[in-house]
C-alpha cells in the first residue's frame, strides 16, 4: 500500500507525486492517458496569469511564488534527466491595455516591473510587432516554459525515482471504502489501495468526485491553438493583445492562444477558430501572413466559477485531498499549488493561508 495514490498525470499531478517523493513518501500516480499528454501540454507556458492585476488576491499570491520557483525548477529537471524544459525569461509586451492605470498601479503595490513604452520601445524590442495605438506596457521579468518539455521532464524524473510507481493508461471508475473510509481506488489495474487519495483529474475532476456524492463546481473549458513555423527571432518575446498572445519558442515555432469555448469534454478543432487565431497573430505580427501555420489543437481547462482553484481536503472524506479547477493558469499555479497541498498533506506549515482554497460547503455550492 502506497501513503499516498495521486489521480491525474498532468502538471498538477506529477508536481505533488515529485514532492512528496522528495519528501521520503510511497507514492502511485494513475493517468487514464499519457501523462502530461491534456491540458498541460495543450497550453502555452506562460509563467503568469495574462493580465496578472486582473486576479482575485488568492490567485496573484500562489502565482508570484510560482513565477519565482521556474527558473531553479527548469534547471533541477535538466540536470536530472537531461530534458530542457526550456525556461525563457525574455518580458512581455501588452499591447492595447484599456486599464493600463490598474496595472501600473498594482505593479507599484508589489513592486514589480512594469512599465509604460512607446511605439520606438516596442520597435526596438519587436521590429516586427504592429502597434496601432501610441504606448504599450512592458514586463521585464515575465517567463514562459515549452510546457510539453516541462512534463516529458517531470515524467522521466518521476519514473526514475524508486519510491513512485507511475501507472499510465489507467481508468480509475470507483473508490474502495473500508468501515467509511476511502481506502483505495477501483482501476483497470485493479483495485489499488493508498493511506491517503489525491485528485488532481484537471477537467475530469468533477465526474471522479461525483463517485463520492460530491459536487465539485469545475467544468471543461476548451481552448483552441495555433503553432506556426516561422523564422527564428521573428518574434523574442511574449506579445498579448486584446487576450490573444503570440509565444515563441527557442527553434522558431510560435505558438498563438488562444479561444475560450463552452463544448462540453469536445476538443476537436475547426476552421472558425484557425481563422480567428490567425487573423489576431497577423494583426499584431504582419509578417506571420507569409508564415505556414504547423499545427492546430485544443486542450480542456479545468475552469472554476472565480478562478481560484480547489486544494484541500473534502469535507466529510478528510484522507481525500483535491487540487483542481485552476482554469487558465493551471501551469501558472502548480509548483505553489502543489506545494500548499503538500505542506497539508504532511504537516507542515502553510506557504501561504489555506483557507480561500479550501472545499468549503459555500465554494462546493458555486455550480
Amino acid at each position: 500500500m502506497s501513503d499516498f495514490l495521486i489521480i491525474g498525470g498532468g502538471v498538477i499531478g506529477m508536481m505533488t507525486a515529485l514532492q512528496l517523493a522528495d519528501a521520503g513518501q510511497q507514492v502511485t500516480l494513475v493517468e487514464r492517458g499519457e501523462c502530461g499528454k491534456e491540458a498541460s501540454w495543450a497550453g502555452g507556458g506562460i509563467v503568469s496569469p495574462l493580465y496578472p492585476w486582473r486576479y482575485d488576491t488568492a490567485v496573484s499570491q500562489l502565482s508570484r511564488w510560482s513565477e519565482g520557483v521556474y527558473p531553479s525548477l527548469a534547471l533541477r529537471l535538466l540536470e536530472e534527466t537531461g530534458i530542457d524544459p526550456e525556461y525563457r525569461q525574455k518580458g512581455l509586451l501588452y499591447l492595447n491595455v484599456d486599464d493600463a492605470e490598474d496595472a501600473l498601479n498594482w505593479a507599484r503595490q508589489l513592486g514589480k516591473p512594469l512599465e509604460r513604452v512607446g511605439k520606438d520601445f516596442v520597435g526596438h524590442k519587436e521590429p516586427g510587432v504592429a502597434m496601432a495605438a501610441d504606448s504599450a506596457l512592458w514586463m521585464p521579468t515575465l517567463g514562459s516554459v515549452r510546457n510539453p518539455r516541462l512534463a516529458k521532464a517531470l515524467k522521466t524524473r518521476l519514473a526514475a525515482m524508486p519510491n513512485v510507481t507511475l501507472r499510465e493508461q489507467c481508468d480509475v471508475s470507483g473508490f474502495s471504502d473500508s468501515n467509511g473510509q476511502v481506502d483505495g481506488v477501483v482501476s483497470s489495474h485493479g483495485l489499488l489501495k493508498a493511506e491517503r487519495i489525491v485528485v488532481c483529474g484537471g477537467a475530469w475532476a468533477a465526474q471522479l468526485l461525483a463517485q463520492l456524492e460530491v459536487r465539485l463546481p469545475v467544468r471543461p473549458v476548451k481552448g483552441q491553438m495555433i503553432a506556426y513555423q516561422a523564422p527564428k527571432g521573428l518574434v523574442r518575446r511574449v506579445v498579448l493583445k486584446d487576450g490573444r498572445y503570440i509565444i515563441p519558442r527557442a527553434d522558431g515555432l510560435l505558438l498563438v492562444g488562444s479561444t475560450l469555448e463552452e463544448a462540453g469534454f469536445d476538443k476537436t478543432t475547426d476552421e472558425a477558430a484557425l481563422a480567428s487565431l490567425k487573423q489576431s497573430a497577423e494583426a499584431m505580427v504582419p509578417a506571420l501572413a507569409s508564415c505556414p501555420v504547423a499545427n492546430q489543437w485544443a486542450g480542456l481547462r479545468p475552469g472554476s466559477p472565480d478562478g481560484v482553484p480547489f486544494i484541500g481536503a473534502l469535507p466529510e472524506r478528510p484522507n481525500v485531498f483535491v487540487n483542481a479547477g485552476h482554469y487558465r493558469n493551471g501551469l501558472v499555479l502548480a509548483p505553489a499549488s502543489t506545494h500548499l497541498l503538500v505542506d497539508q498533506l504532511l504537516g507542515r506549515t502553510p506557504l501561504v493561508d489555506p483557507a480561500p482554497y479550501q472545499l468549503t460547503p459555500a465554494r462546493l455550492a458555486a455550480i
